[in-house]
């Protein structure tokens, strides 16, 4: 496991390399740190099954090829989402099949930069243990449906892709439980950590 989730953050490092070359007809190229939590349901174990979840977490160390580009923001997926108004709507929850040994899912992430522009991606990851591979591409909005609106709230809300409109993703991350012989019991690995690398090419 360790030596696996070394061989990952090198990955990363690389990919990282990669967006920041990119073509030479790219618009922007760029990448940045993601560190955050992920939760699981049910919880991974050595069974593959369907499942469902949720993460967010933190994009530091932030670089661009285009100036002015925020040097930090968020990344969720899975989510409630709380608008300016205090209203809540659920964010598309983030799906796949497997276990601890490996695993394939799907989902939409939503980047909030910290000049309040956004980014909307939509990505594919395959996990093999600790190791995950992130591929996706930014797509113009993502509606996001009410939790229980009042009378006279909207029951929905748009988030549009106002930064990378265009651009590909991909990222080399690394899933850390807390206890990872939960793999072996039926409950299975309910939360991990999440650490890596996210480019932006496009």
């Amino acid at each position: 496991m360790r030596k696996l989730a070394v061989a990952v953050a090198l990955s990363a490092m690389a990919l990282l390399a990669l967006a920041f070359t990119g073509s030479a007809a790219a618009a922007t190229t760029g990448g940045c740190h993601l560190q955050g939590n992920a939760s699981f349901s049910p919880g991974l174990n050595s069974s593959s099954k369907p499942f469902s979840y949720s993460f967010g977490g933190q994009l530091s160390s932030c670089q661009s090829s285009t100036a002015g580009t925020p040097a930090s923001g968020s990344v969720e997926a899975g989510r409630v989402y709380t608008d300016a108004t205090g209203e809540q709507f659920q964010e598309p929850v983030s799906t796949g099949t497997g276990g601890c040994a490996n695993s394939t899912t799907s989902g939409t992430a939503i980047v909030t930069w910290a000049d309040g522009t956004a980014t909307v991606v939509q990505y594919t990851t395959t996990g093999a243990a600790a190791a995950v591979h992130l591929s996706g591409k930014v797509v113009p909005s993502v509606t996001l449906q009410a939790i229980n609106p009042q009378p006279g709230q909207p029951t929905s809300t748009t988030i549009s892709t106002t930064r990378f409109a265009g651009a590909t993703a991909l990222g080399g991350l690394t899933f850390q439980p807390p206890d990872p012989t939960a793999c072996n019991t039926p409950t299975g690995v309910t939360a991990a950590a999440i650490d890596g690398v996210i480019g932006l090419n496009g």
